[in-house]
């Protein structure tokens, strides 16, 4: 029987991690079409807002009830506005691991934003979920992302050598394909309690019975 993540919202101090909903599908596309996201992730360029229609009607949806994963949007707390998303991908239930990534808007960046979204569901995954390891993997030159796993106490464990597809702007305005390599962390129970205090406060979990 497959396991499958439950309805969840989760907050923080300054942050509410929810389903993803239609009303997110303009600030998603200008979200995914950032320079950044695009040399960093393999999300098709130029992101379009059917392209993320798709996303949170179909692909969101059937990640969560095949038990592969769950999509969160990060929103402000305050204005609800979208700041980023949180996904765990390639959920294996029988050991209890999931791969998390995360991915913040450009405006919102240099706010710790991504530190407090990833620690929260961290601390859901791996205290009310009984989980018993999250993987991350970070591009060998995406420092930003680095820190994040650095931040909230992940440990890292190696290298997977030219493992890993960033892409670069060509003269001609296009995106090139280039090989790197991946740097492997992880975050276990016991690894939360070197994470910073201030961030630890998640504030609660809140579900969503009718959300599909």
């Amino acid at each position: 029987m497959t396991s499958t993540f439950p309805n969840i919202s989760i907050s923080t101090e300054r942050l509410v991690l929810r389903p993803l909903d239609e009303d997110d599908v303009p600030a998603l596309a200008e979200m995914m079409n950032d320079e950044q996201v695009a040399a960093w992730t393999d999300v098709p360029q130029p992101f379009t807002e059917d392209a993320a229609r798709t996303w949170i009607t179909r692909h969101a949806r059937t990640e969560r009830e095949a038990g592969r994963g769950i999509d969160f949007a990060v929103t402000e707390f305050l204005t609800q506005r979208l700041v980023g998303v949180v996904q765990l991908t390639r959920t294996d239930w029988h050991i209890r691991s999931t791969e998390l990534s995360y991915v913040i808007a450009p405006w919102a960046r240099g706010e710790g934003y991504a530190s407090e979204a990833a620690l929260a569901t961290a601390q859901w995954l791996l205290g009310d979920q009984k989980f018993e390891r999250i993987e991350l993997r970070t591009a060998a030159d995406n420092t930003a992302s680095q820190q994040v796993a650095q931040k909230i106490g992940c440990i890292s464990e190696g290298v997977l050598r030219n493992a890993c597809i960033a892409h670069v702007r060509t003269e001609d305005g296009t995106w090139a394909d280039v090989r790197t390599d991946f740097i492997v962390w992880s975050l276990l129970p016991e690894d939360l309690d070197g994470a910073d205090g201030q961030l630890a406060d998640t504030g609660g979990f809140t579900s969503f019975p009718d959300w599909n």
